[in-house]
C-alpha cells in the first residue's frame, strides 16, 4: 500500500523506496532563522564539540561512528538521541577537497547503506578521490533509532487491504488499516514521533559538520534528499557549499497538490514503459497502441481486486494493491521495464509471483518476512512535515475525479492513499513554504523531464525560488539522473563538485 508521496533512488536497486515530503519548521526552529560562520548555534556547544570515536564497520575501508544530537532542539536539555556515521576516507590522487555527505532520499532510505553499498564505490572515481565520502542515517532511519510500527505479519496484513474502495465497508477497512499503522507507530515509537522532522535532520547534518572539520557541508541529494539539501541551505546559507539536488522536490507546495502531480508523473511514466512495451513482441499489455495497454493494465488491475491469485507464498496472494505497487516499483527506471513485462505475462497466467517480488523489493520485505524500517520512518517524516492532503473519506472521495484525471491508471489508488497523514498521533510542525537560501553558494539542481516520482516541474520550482540556484535538465525516463548514463550530466556534476564550477543556468543534456 502506498502512503501518500512516492520517492526513491534506483542506484542500488528497487530497494531503495520511500516517500516525498516538504517540511518547513520542526524542533523548535523556523528554515529562516539562519546561522552563519562555525560556530556552535546558542545552546549547542556540547553538540558541536564532542568527539567522535571512529572504529571499523566489518565493511572493508569503512568507518563507523555515533554521534550524539538534542532529541529537541528548541529543548537541548531534554535528552540525546544517537545518530549511525559511516565514512570512507578520500583515496587520492588528488588533494583533498573535504567531506562529501550523501543521502538517497525516501525519507526513510538508509545513507550508510547507500553509502557502503553504492555512492562510496560508484560515484565517479575523481570524486572519491578527492572527498571523504560520508553518510549519516537521519534520526528515526535504519541505525539512528529507528521508527517501528507493526510486526512482518501486520505490515503483510497491510499491504494487502484494498486501496481503491468500492463500497462504505472497504473505505472503513482501508481507514481502519491507516489508523492501526499510526497506532502502532504510536505505541512502539511514540517518543520519538515528534522529533523526526526534515528540520531536526539537517540540524543533526549542521552538527555533524563541524565534527568532521568542515567549514562548509557539501552534500549530494536525491529525491527527498533534496528537500533535506535544501532545507539545510535555507537554515545555514553561509555554510552551504557544494550542493547538488538530484530528482528534486517542490517545497511550496502543499501535501494534496504535491500528490495530484506525482500521480500524474507515474501516469507519463506509465506511457513511457507502454509506448515502449507495445514495441516489443513479449508485451503482456498488447502490441498496437499506448491506450490499448492501459485499458490491459487497468483491466488487470480490476481482475486482481475481484479474484487475487497465487503468489508462491501462500499466505499472500497477488491482489490489486500488491500488483499496483510492484507495478509502481518498476517506474523507477527503465532498466526494470524487462522485468515488468515478464512479471505481467505471469501474472496473466494466474502467477504472482514476478508482482510480488517487486511489491516486496519496494517495502524491503526480506525474505524472512520481516520488513527494514523504511515505510515506518517514511510515514512519521512525512506526516510531521506537512499537514494531511485529506483529513476524511469524504474529501479524498471529493478528489478522486481530479487524480484519476491525472491518471487513469493510478488515480484512484493514489488519492486513497493520501489519507494515510489524517490518523497520524502527532500534529505536523511544517508547513508548505518557499525555499530561497539567501546567500549560499551556487546549488545545483537536477531534473530528469519524465521523472516519474518527482515531477520535472518540481526541478524548475525549486532551482527558481533557490536564490543561488542553477537548473541541469536531463532529456529522459527515471528517476534522478547522476550516475545514471549520462555522460553529460556526470560531467557537469562532477565539475561541479571538484571545481566548484556549475553548470551553465538551463543546460540540457540527453
Amino acid at each position: 500500500m502506498e502512503t501518500r508521496r512516492l520517492l526513491r533512488t534506483f542506484a542500488i536497486g528497487i530497494g531503495t523506496a520511500g516517500l516525498l515530503i516538504s517540511g518547513c519548521s520542526g524542533g523548535g526552529s523556523s528554515p529562516n532563522a539562519s546561522a552563519t560562520g562555525t560556530a556552535a548555534p546558542e545552546g549547542l556547544s556540547a553538540y558541536y564539540t564532542q568527539k567522535l570515536s571512529w572504529r571499523d564497520c566489518g565493511v572493508e575501508g569503512f568507518e563507523c561512528t555515533t554521534m550524539k544530537a538534542p532529541r529537541d532542539y528548541g529543548k537541548p536539555d531534554d535528552g540525546d538521541i544517537d545518530l549511525a556515521v559511516s565514512r570512507k576516507k578520500a583515496t587520492g590522487p588528488g588533494k583533498r577537497i573535504g567531506s562529501l555527505l550523501v543521502n538517497p532520499g525516501g525519507p526513510g532510505g538508509s545513507a550508510i547503506s547507500y553509502l557502503q553499498g553504492y555512492a562510496a564505490l560508484g560515484y565517479p572515481a575523481p570524486v572519491r578521490a578527492r572527498y571523504d565520502m560520508v553518510a549519516i542515517d537521519p534520526r528515526g532511519v535504519a541505525r539512528s533509532e529507528p521508527v517501528e510500527c507493526l510486526t512482518g505479519k501486520e505490515m503483510d496484513a497491510y499491504t494487502q487491504v484494498d486501496q481503491t474502495p468500492d463500497d462504505e465497508a472497504e473505505v472503513q477497512k482501508l481507514s481502519a488499516a491507516f489508523e492501526k499503522f499510526a497506532q502502532g507507530c504510536e505505541k512502539r515509537s511514540g517518543e520519538i514521533l515528534s522529533y523526526v522532522s526534515t528540520v531536526d535532520t539537517a540540524r543533526d547534518m549542521d552538527v555533524l559538520r563541524s565534527l568532521l572539520g568542515d567549514e562548509k557541508l557539501n552534500y549530494v541529494g536525491a529525491s527527498y534528499g533534496t528537500f533535506l539539501g535544501a532545507t539545510y541551505a535555507d537554515l545555514f546559507p553561509q555554510r552551504a557549499g557544494r550542493l547538488v539536488l538530484d530528482g528534486a522536490m517542490d517545497p511550496s507546495l502543499p501535501a494534496v497538490d504535491m500528490n495530484r502531480d506525482q500521480t500524474a508523473g507515474f501516469e507519463g511514466a506509465f506511457q513511457s514503459f507502454a509506448a515502449d512495451c507495445v514495441k516489443q513482441p513479449d508485451c503482456p499489455l498488447g502490441t498496437t497502441s499506448t491506450a490499448d495497454a492501459a485499458t490491459a493494465m487497468k483491466q488487470l488491475f480490476k481482475d486482481l481486486d475481484a479474484k487475487p491469485i497465487p503468489s508462491g507464498d501462500d499466505d499472500r496472494k497477488l491482489g490489486e494493491s500488491l500488483a499496483t505497487t510492484g507495478v509502481i516499483a518498476a517506474m523507477y527506471d527503465e532498466a526494470a521495464w524487462p522485468q515488468l513485462r515478464e512479471a505481467l505475462a505471469g501474472a496473466q497466467r494466474s502467477d504472482g509471483s514476478g508482482l510480488l517480488s517487486l511489491a516486496d523489493s519496494y517495502y524491503e520485505r526480506g525474505p524472512d518476512g520481516k520488513y527494514a524500517n523504511l515505510m515506518y520512518a517514511n510515514a512519521a517524516v512525512n506526516c510531521l512535515d506537512l499537514p494531511p492532503a485529506f483529513d476524511t473519506p469524504d474529501a479524498v472521495e471529493k478528489a478522486v475525479p481530479d487524480f484519476e484525471k491525472a491518471s487513469p491508471v493510478f488515480g484512484r489508488g493514489f488519492a486513497w492513499a493520501s489519507l494515510n497523514c489524517a490518523y497520524w498521533p502527532t500534529e505536523p510542525t511544517g508547513t508548505p513554504h518557499r525555499t530561497e537560501a539567501k546567500g549560499a553558494a551556487p546549488i545545483v539542481v537536477v531534473g530528469t523531464t519524465r521523472d516519474p516520482a518527482t515531477p520535472y516541474k518540481w526541478s524548475q520550482a525549486l532551482a527558481g525560488q533557490l536564490s543561488s540556484g542553477t537548473l541541469l535538465t536531463y532529456d529522459g525516463d527515471g528517476h534522478t539522473a547522476y550516475g545514471r548514463g549520462s555522460d553529460c550530466i556526470d560531467t557537469a556534476i562532477n565539475t561541479y563538485l571538484l571545481e566548484g564550477t556549475p553548470p551553465t543556468d538551463g543546460k540540457k543534456c540527453t
